[in-house]
């Protein structure tokens, strides 16, 4: 899909956000006061146009190449272990786990070894509202203060201004991750949610976009106020039990038990060393508190790319994934995104990117000793989802290496240096010459990151 596809896609989303969705409860039926986006409904599946490049639909996904990519990451202990899923046309291609759980007492990763989703979490969020909505227990524009009265920001009047799709694409109106520090510093999320009556603000809500994980996670209030049941277990009942994804579960309790899980990993003097996963971020349960095996992803990923309407009907996931707000930093960073990004926004719990002229759906997601990313290419009916235990940053040239495959892009060269070793040609297919050198294998953060 050429640039002018996306321009269509992402305006189409920014016109259907708009308009009005089915009328709500009669209390939440007035017109919000406040917003750059005040009202969803769900957008039109964006479709080719007649000068657009023909999708590239005959190009041969090269399974079994990025398997041995994944074998390779984990050979001579790159990466203690990982798993990946790939899904094409309604089908599982591939879902495998790759080298071990915990350095320490070693067992193979398999496809039912669970992993920490960390801020991949946030697309079950938008989600569970989005089936809310479809019910018509909610509105898009809905007021948090609604369902939370005694909510409040700095700014006068700005709390009852603020919706749920405010909170689900980041436009809360206050600073880049407010709070995450005392989240980390192990303060409980209700203290910090009431805290945020003092907290500084960038804007009205609605106005701009700032990267959260507290103030995201009051959609989890928002739910149990709808529902009368734990944001927990409302995902584990309308989305966890009917896609089957048997292994997936909320919080420390969750990933501990697990029959099978990954423990989390750090660098040491003498390597990877294996800890037990921090609680923190777990209080932010929207945000980033599920756990879920590879084959738990596959059964998402074949959920967002259309294949489980009993779910995820087509209309919810057009709004799910129609970008709200932009977000230019995100083209920056990794060479891949300085090389491929030419635009980038954020849609409710999604990512939405021009990735080389053709529109991709992304998170990533990262606490401390987990890693991950996913990815949805509309046009080519193919998602993607790659975890892995360790905060090394080996891995993540995988996903564009995979997606460069799927649109026969090339001159990619995306993954480190020392993933290379002896397997130039597996890695780096027709490539020329030494590949510049990559990111450290150390390098990471303690907090989801955008």
């Amino acid at each position: 899909m050429k640039e002018r596809s996306f321009r269509h896609a992402w305006k189409t989303g920014m016109i259907a956000a708009l308009l009005p969705l089915a009328a709500g409860s009669a209390n939440q039926g007035t017109a919000p006061s406040g917003g750059t986006i005040t009202r969803l409904q769900p957008a039109p599946l964006p479709a080719a146009l007649p000068d657009a490049a023909p999708a590239a639909s005959t190009t041969h996904l090269d399974i079994p190449r990025f398997e041995a990519i994944a074998e390779a990451l984990v050979a001579k202990g790159r990466i203690p272990g990982m798993a990946m899923a790939i899904v094409k046309d309604g089908r599982i291609l591939s879902v495998r786990g790759y080298g071990i759980t915990d350095v320490r007492a070693p067992l193979p990763v398999d496809a039912h070894t669970v992993f920490r989703l960390a801020s991949l979490s946030k697309s079950f969020a938008g989600a569970m509202t989005g089936i809310l909505v479809n019910d018509g227990m909610l509105r898009w524009d809905s007021h948090l203060t609604d369902y939370v009265p005694s909510f409040q920001l700095s700014m006068p009047d700005a709390a009852a201004r603020m919706t749920v799709a405010d909170i689900l694409s980041h436009r809360t109106g206050l600073t880049h991750n407010a709070f995450d520090r005392d989240l980390e510093g192990n303060a409980q999320f209700h203290d910090l949610t009431m805290r945020m009556a003092n907290a500084p603000m960038a804007c009205e809500p609605g106005q701009c976009y700032a990267y959260q994980n507290v103030a995201f996670s009051l959609i989890g209030d928002i739910v149990f106020a709808t529902t009368g049941r734990f944001y927990s277990e409302e995902v584990a009942r309308r989305i966890f039990k009917p896609l089957g994804m048997n292994d997936a579960s909320y919080g420390l309790e969750g990933i501990e038990a697990s029959a099978r899980w990954a423990k989390p990993h750090v660098r040491g003097r003498g390597g990877w060393v294996s800890l037990m996963p921090k609680p923190t971020y777990y209080r932010v349960a929207p945000a980033a508190g599920v756990n879920a095996s590879i084959s738990d992803m596959a059964q998402w990923l074949l959920a967002h790319t259309g294949h489980r309407p009993d779910v995820l009907p087509a209309p919810l996931l057009a709004t799910l994934h129609a970008p709200l707000v932009d977000t230019p930093t995100e083209t920056r960073g990794a060479s891949w995104r300085r090389s491929r990004l030419t635009r980038a926004g954020y849609a409710l719990g999604w990512r939405a990117y021009n990735y080389s002229g053709h529109e991709v759906m992304f998170h990533g997601g990262a606490v401390q000793g987990y890693r991950g990313a996913m990815a949805l290419l509309p046009e080519q009916d193919l998602g993607v989802v790659i975890l892995w235990n360790s905060e090394s940053g080996l891995p993540s040239g995988l996903l564009p290496t995979i997606l460069d495959n799927a649109l026969g892009l090339a001159g990619g060269e995306w993954l480190d240096d020392e993933t290379v070793d002896s397997s130039d040609d597996l890695l780096y297919a027709g490539r020329e010459g030494a590949a510049p050198a990559g990111a450290s294998a150390s390098a990471g953060k303690a907090s989801p990151p955008p």
